[in-house]
């Protein structure tokens, strides 16, 4: 028994994304999600999904599904950072920003995954405020 995908045909179940989805775009909403974790190098995890939102996010619905999606997920981000901040002065925020932090590592790497595969993706426990 074989577990590689089938060569070809018109009626494999395996496939490199959905219709519509070029790699181009792929790229581009795979670019929103992991460039965040080049962009905590210079402090600002927002700007990898604002610049992917500004400069394709009028081209293709799929990337600026992504883009939007990971810039309300970042925009939460930093409210709980702020907010665990404060309360870490109460030892709480310690907890809540240690379980933040290994909640957003693997959420994104979904969130990337999902975009790599042609798949729409939307963040749990993420607040909307860009539409």
């Amino acid at each position: 028994m074989s577990y590689y995908p089938p060569s070809s045909g018109p009626a494999s179940s395996w496939s490199s994304g959905p219709v519509g989805a070029t790699a181009e775009e792929r790229n581009w909403a795979v670019a929103a999600h992991v460039g965040v974790f080049v962009a905590w190098l210079i402090g600002l995890a927002i700007l990898a999904p604002l610049v992917v939102f500004l400069v394709k996010g009028n081209e293709s619905p799929f990337v600026r599904s992504h883009a939007v999606e990971s810039l309300n997920f970042q925009i939460t981000s930093i409210i709980v950072g702020v907010v665990g901040f404060v309360l870490s002065f109460v030892i709480v925020g310690f907890f809540l920003l240690a379980g933040w932090f290994l909640f957003y590592i693997v959420i994104v790497i979904v969130a990337t995954v999902a975009a790599s595969n042609g798949r729409e993706y939307r963040y749990p426990l993420t607040l909307r405020l860009v539409s």
